[in-house]
Formats: structure tokens, C-alpha cells, sequence
């Protein structure tokens, strides 16, 4: 089962997604939460393996609970679920941890495979989200730059799991496609984080996109 924690600020869209996710079988909604702190609060109690997070909530809004949720020890999937698909709310969603940005307006059928898809480790993005992170990377020629230098100090081999990640493969799918075990893979991908400065997967797949990887 896959464990999912929904947080919204209004108690009907909670219930809404609650029983779009709970007509899966292999989803498991195990609460709810109306703002940040208690969805932090939920996150420790249930260890959920997804949490659909909105942004805008009364008292600690999503993004500082986001931060704080991937400040524990291994933390579960956050994905971003919310009406705000302007582009500094996802920038700064994926710079705070999420692994994904969808809207609200996802139909029920897409939501559940998504939320499959980023339980199983791929970044999920909204075409709107993607869209506007692509066109917003082709303005900045400083952070481009900073990325080519990111870029150059990493081995063939590590440019090569990046690009894996920038077409979203699963660790297992990584160790397929270059012939590596997937605990290697893992290594790979921890030390490449730490080089590039990202907090998680999703930051270093959209690296991979926006370097044309």
C-alpha cells in the first residue's frame, strides 16, 4: 500500500481527495491535515510514503512545511498540489524539497497514477509547472553559466546518471539503462546531489533538462 498524507486548508477538498485517492486500491490516505504545522505534525506520527501538500494556509503555510518535512529523517514524497501554478511558487516549491507541482484542475484518474508515479521515485510536473521552468531557465545566462561549471567538474559517468534523472528513471531503471547495480546507482545519486547543491532528485533532473542533458 501507499501511505498518503493530504494537506489542505479546507476540510472539503481534503475529503475530496480523500476518497478520489481511497477508490484505489493500492492507496492508503491515512489523515489529513489544514496547515503546515500539523501536517508536519502527521508526517512524523504515519510516516506516509506521499504527501499532496497545498501552498497557501493559514499559520505555516505549505513551503515552510515542506522544508521542515525534508529536515527528517528519511522523509516521504511531497508533492504540491495547489490552484498556484504561477512561476515563482513552483521555483520555490522544488527549491524547498517538493518532488513535483501539480494543480488542482488534474483529473481524478491522472491524480492516482501520479501519485504512483512519485511514490515509485519519478518527478511529476503539471505541463503548466514544466513550461514555465523551461522558458524561465533560457533567461538567466549567470545561473546557466553556474551550471555548465556544476556540470564540468562531474565525471562521464555521473553526467550520464544525471541525464537518467533528467528523463525521470527510477534508481532501478538507471541501473538498467547503464549497467549498474542499483545500491551503485543510489551512490551515484546521493554524491551528485551533493555536488549540484540539490535537495533532492527532482532539482537535479530539472538541472538535466535545462543543461539539455
Amino acid at each position: 500500500m501507499i501511505r498518503v498524507v493530504v494537506v489542505d486548508d479546507e476540510p472539503m477538498v481534503c475529503t475530496h481527495l480523500t476518497t478520489i485517492l481511497g477508490s484505489a486500491e493500492d492507496l492508503d490516505v491515512v489523515d489529513q491535515a489544514h496547515d503546515g504545522a500539523a501536517a508536519v505534525e502527521a508526517v512524523i506520527r504515519h510516516r506516509p510514503d506521499v504527501v499532496l501538500m497545498d501552498l497557501r494556509m493559514p499559520g505555516v503555510d505549505g513551503l515552510t512545511a515542506i522544508e521542515r518535512i525534508n529536515e527528517l529523517r528519511k522523509p516521504p514524497v511531497v508533492v504540491v498540489l495547489t490552484t498556484f501554478d504561477a512561476d515563482h511558487y513552483v521555483t520555490r516549491a522544488l527549491r524547498a524539497g517538493a518532488a513535483g507541482f501539480l494543480v488542482k484542475s488534474t483529473p481524478p484518474e491522472d491524480l492516482i497514477g501520479l501519485v504512483r508515479v512519485a511514490a515509485d521515485g519519478h518527478t511529476v510536473l503539471s505541463p503548466i509547472a514544466t513550461a514555465r521552468l523551461l522558458a524561465g531557465a533560457g533567461t538567466r545566462v549567470d545561473e546557466r553559466a553556474r551550471q555548465q561549471a556544476l556540470l564540468a567538474g562531474l565525471t562521464e559517468r555521473e553526467a550520464q546518471v544525471l541525464a537518467c534523472l533528467g528523463a525521470g528513471m527510477s534508481n532501478a531503471q538507471i541501473g538498467n539503462q547503464l549497467y549498474l547495480a542499483e545500491a551503485t546507482v543510489k551512490g551515484y545519486v546521493s554524491r551528485l546531489m551533493l555536488k549540484l547543491g540539490c535537495a533532492n532528485r527532482t532539482q537535479a533532473g530539472l538541472l538535466a533538462q535545462q543543461l539539455g542533458l
